[in-house]
Formats: C-alpha cells, sequence, structure tokens
C-alpha cells in the first residue's frame, strides 16, 4: 500500500507535506500576502515530527540506534510527542526530560504515549544539576543501550528543515516568498528552513521571534551573552536561557521580542478569526508581524510565510484556560470579555 491509495503503512509516512494555508482575517488592515505553514497537520500536531524522524533515522543508518535500544531527550513537550511516537512504531524505549513550564496537557499527552517522563524545575540555569539539560545527561550515561537526541546542538535538527520544511515552502509559493517569519527554540525549524530559502533567493528576509526573558535576540545582535537578560516567562518552546548550536544565526536577519500577554490573545484570536486552532508560539509568531507591520516593515507586494508549529490542544489548560488566563493577569479592561462567553442555563 502507499499513498497513491492514500493508504500508509504507518504514521510515520504522514510526517511532512503539511498544508500553507491563506490568512485572511486576522491580517486584514495588513499590506502584502499572509500564508501560514500549519505544522498541527503533522500526525504528532507539530513540526517536531520532522526532526524526531530525521535525527532517529540518521542514527540508524549509523548504527548508533539498535533495536531495543532507549531515546532519551530534552522537551518542552513537542519533541518529546514526536519522539514517543517514533519510538513506539520502531521499537524503542523513550525517557524524557521535561521542563515544569510545560502545560498539564503536554505532560500526560507524553504519558499517554508510552514515556516515562521526569519533570524539572524551569526556572534553574542550563547548568544546574536539576535543569532538564543536566538531568537528560545523568539518565544518559546511566541507562545502558542510550541515545541522547540533544535537540539543542545537534545539526540534525537543522538538516531535517533543510530537506522539508524549506523546500515545501518554496514549491508552495511558487518561490514567490519574501518573509520567513517563524519563532526560534532550538532554532532548527528556523534555520534549516531559512538556509534552504536563502539558497533559492537570498533576498528572502529571515525574522525570528524571540521572548522577553531570553538571550537570543541580544545575542544575534552582539554575540553577547548576557545573562541579564534570563528571567521567567511564559511561553513554551520559544526563546532560550542558553545559545543552542542548532541555531544559525547567520541565516536569520533580524529578531523580534513579543510577550506573553499579547501572544496568549494573539493565538486566541487566530483560532476565532481563522479557524485554526493554534498553540501558543503561533500566537507569537503572528503577533510579532503585527508588530512588523505597525512598523512598515511589509508591502503591497510581499509574501509573508509564518510558520505556525503546533496544535491548540495542546494548552487547554493555559493559553485557552480562562481560569489561567486571569491567574497570569492577561485579562485586562480591554481583554476580559473573553473570558464572559459561556452562559450556563439554569
Amino acid at each position: 500500500m502507499g499513498q497513491k491509495n492514500q493508504v500508509f503503512d504507518s504514521v510515520l509516512e504522514l510526517v511532512g507535506n503539511t498544508p500553507l494555508v491563506r490568512l485572511r482575517n486576522v491580517t486584514a488592515p495588513f499590506k502584502g500576502q499572509y500564508y501560514a505553514k500549519v505544522e498541527a497537520f503533522n500526525p504528532g500536531h507539530s513540526s517536531k515530527d520532522r526532526i524526531a524522524l530525521h535525527i532517529i533515522e540518521q542514527a540508524e543508518k549509523q548504527g548508533i540506534l539498535k533495536p531495543g535500544d532507549t531515546i532519551i531527550e530534552t522537551t518542552s513537550g513537542n519533541t518529546g510527542f514526536s519522539i514517543a511516537m517514533v519510538s513506539i512504531i520502531k521499537g524503542y524505549e523513550c525517557i524524557l526530560a521535561v521542563s515544569s513550564k510545560s502545560s498539564p496537557d503536554k505532560i500526560d499527552m507524553l504519558k499517554a504515549m508510552g514515556a516515562k517522563v521526569y519533570v524539572c524545575p524551569a526556572h534553574v540555569s542550563a547548568d544546574d544539576p536539576r535543569s532538564y539539560y543536566q538531568v537528560a545527561k545523568r539518565l544518559h550515561e546511566e541507562v545502558n543501550g542510550s541515545v541522547y537526541i540533544n535537540q539543542y546542538f545537534n545539526e540534525l535538527n537543522i538538516d531535517a528543515h533543510y530537506a522539508s520544511t524549506g523546500p515545501e515552502i518554496w514549491e508552495q509559493t511558487e518561490g514567490k516568498i519574501t518573509h520567513l517569519v517563524a519563532c526560534s527554540g532550538t532554532g532548527g525549524t528556523i534555520s534549516g528552513t531559512a538556509r534552504f530559502l536563502k539558497e533559492q533567493n537570498p533576498n528572502v528576509k529571515v525574522i525570528g521571534v524571540d521572548a522577553y526573558g531570553s538571550v537570543i535576540k541580544k545575542f544575534h545582535e552582539t554575540k553577547e551573552f548576557d545573562e541579564n537578560e534570563i528571567y521567567p516567562y511564559r511561553i513554551e518552546g520559544l526563546g532560550k536561557n542558553l545559545i543552542p548550536s542548532a541555531t544559525d544565526f547567520d541565516v536569520i536577519d533580524t529578531f523580534v521580542k513579543v510577550t506573553d500577554q499579547e501572544s496568549a490573545h494573539t493565538a486566541r484570536e487566530i483560532s476565532r478569526s481563522e479557524g485554526l486552532f493554534v498553540g501558543y508560539t503561533s500566537g507569537a509568531a503572528m503577533q510579532a508581524i503585527k508588530q512588523l507591520n505597525d512598523e512598515g516593515v511589509f508591502g503591497e507586494n510581499d509574501v509573508v510565510v509564518v510558520v505556525f508549529p503546533d496544535h491548540g490542544s495542546r494548552y487547554m489548560s493555559k493559553v485557552y484556560s480562562d481560569k489561567w488566563m486571569g491567574e497570569q493577569g492577561f485579562f485586562d479592561t480591554v481583554n476580559k470579555e473573553e473570558a464572559q462567553i459561556v452562559e450556563y442555563i439554569q
């Protein structure tokens, strides 16, 4: 059975070839055309399916991974889900070190996929023994026959998107793309996609999205790692308190910082206005476009592609929870009516 018949041997054959969807309502006042690369159409509902499958298959080819081995990884949730999914199909054990910032939904999903999950405190330095980086390293040393994916420092993270996401966007826009907007966490998505696109057309502008509380934007501009930039923030899978080598800063033209609150509201706005149920980082990417539009960055003839990395179902206890939004102080006088839509009939 093959793809021609729309019958597949496993979910792994569904990774990639995600749709490009034109945005009409959330971008209505803006100059230019806007398209979303909707990565929730991957079988694991995020762009991380691409790197999980690519890295694991490369490890198999090199003889690093053998039947019955254990795959270990650090993750804010999405990569872990993708690795757990691939591990099920290929017969590996899966151990994940997860940031406590990850939503309870994500952690429950990882457990549902058969992974052993270690939840580590989010707001500690990267070299703290309790950080999810250090816990993963320790587990790798302790577990015989284990392979540590290490997405933050794995060049294959970039290669996966260079080989798939970049060519897909180029073909889908018929080479007309002028701007790529994507969040930067590990940096693999933006780096690999940008590297391919700039090889086709060096004039394509690549805009990275960073969080307040992260060191990425300043490092890109100054090559200085400034610890004073670091403070807790709520967006998952975006920004970092270290410099991942899986980020190719040379192919990124500029970075934009976005706030937790505006990104949360913009995620909700995308869902309400476009019918695309997207995650927190998608809201962050769209928020960056709003800010760039206010600065007059885009023109009438521009074709802007924004990567929406994952699905809104992973944030039901966060961005899409009125209770959580209220606890964060995100329902101010302007936005609080969002929380008053449900009416209970007695």
